[in-house]
């Protein structure tokens, strides 16, 4: 297989990007120990951002984004790996300034590349992705901080998106009562079909309060919001409990107060999924694959081909989507 399609980006002027499937060879390809035929890859919101030239994630065009994949080895010389073995790469450089998983073809470091977790078929691995990797590092950071069921509400924030919805998951399949923060009320029901058992408003969380205190609820939260809702939530922790913080949807920055801190002992537990070595990563992936496993995640995804990313990806950067887009590459 030395010709291959893939979706690419292309800067046509200052400041202004276009995508289109095109045909590669195997030589576009950077260096690298290990060639692999994708079979799957799934829709981020960094490859949303990639995609419309943001130089944060992307620096160079022409580009291939996606920075999920999962397909089998073609070649992997003087590595552990064999011919036709199934592997998964998520994070790292992949998709950013790496030609990532958009492509039917990728070659990338042999530290980057996982192998595929006995239980676990392509397609539900790319049906959780990175979103599906970050949610059980959210949850996996909350359990060891002592997080145990008996102490109370969880809450989860930007619940309709993909860290959001299989957190959720993941926390009711283990027993927690879960509260789901949203702002697309359409969605209650498919939340409640995924275990959360209350909706809030995401406005109750998102406005800016000079309270350095709210009442306490939360006996802990996975928030992927960001901003001003990172600080409420914090301000509503009960004594000791914990956030995991993996995201910036609302903004990077927020204003706070040390008193939740030292009046409440409670504690703010950064998550980053991208440059975690890889043995922690395959940890995670195990867990989601059998203990941790989701029987209903195909409920909430929605499996694209190469010609329709366009789309998809724009209502991926819009906040629009619900649940998660699979890119199958198998065609």
């Amino acid at each position: 297989m030395s010709e291959y399609k893939a979706y690419e980006v292309v800067e046509i002027s200052d400041k202004k990007y276009q995508g289109g499937v095109v045909t590669k060879n195997v030589d576009d390809l950077p260096p690298g120990e290990v060639l692999v035929e994708v079979h799957y890859s799934s829709l981020n919101y960094k490859d949303a951002l990639s995609a419309n030239g943001n130089k944060g994630v992307t620096r160079h065009f022409p580009h291939v984004p996606g920075i999920d994949a999962v397909g089998t080895v073609l070649a992997a010389e003087g590595t552990d790996f064999s011919e036709g073995q199934a592997v998964l790469i998520t994070g790292y450089d992949l998709g950013m300034n790496t030609a990532g998983g958009f492509g039917q073809l990728i070659r990338v470091p042999v530290s980057w590349v996982a192998k595929l977790p006995a239980g676990m078929d392509p397609a539900t691995s790319m049906r959780l992705g990175t979103a599906g990797l970050t949610a059980g590092l959210c949850v996996d950071t909350l359990l060891k901080n002592g997080l145990e069921i008996d102490q109370g509400e969880v809450l989860v924030t930007g619940a309709t998106g993909g860290v959001g919805i299989i957190a959720v998951s993941i926390l009711a399949k283990l027993g927690f009562q879960v509260t789901a923060s949203t702002g697309k009320p359409e969605a209650e029901g498919i939340l409640k079909a995924m275990g959360a058992s209350e909706i809030l408003d995401r406005n109750e969380f998102s406005n800016s309060s000079p309270k350095p205190l709210l009442s306490e609820r939360w006996a802990a939260a996975v928030d992927v919001v960001g901003g001003d809702t990172l600080f409420n939530v914090i301000k509503g922790l009960k004594y000791g409990g914990s956030v995991a913080a993996c995201g910036l949807v609302q903004s990077p920055m927020f204003q706070a107060s040390v008193l939740p801190f030292i009046l409440r002992g409670v504690n703010l537990l950064g998550v980053d999924s991208v440059e975690l070595p890889l043995i922690q990563k395959e940890r995670i992936w195990k867990k989601l694959a059998n203990e941790w496993k989701i029987e209903t995640l195909d409920q909430v995804c929605s499996e694209i081909r190469l010609e329709q990313l366009e789309d998809s990806l724009a209502t991926v950067l819009s906040g629009a989507a619900v649940g998660r887009f699979i890119l199958n590459l198998r065609s």
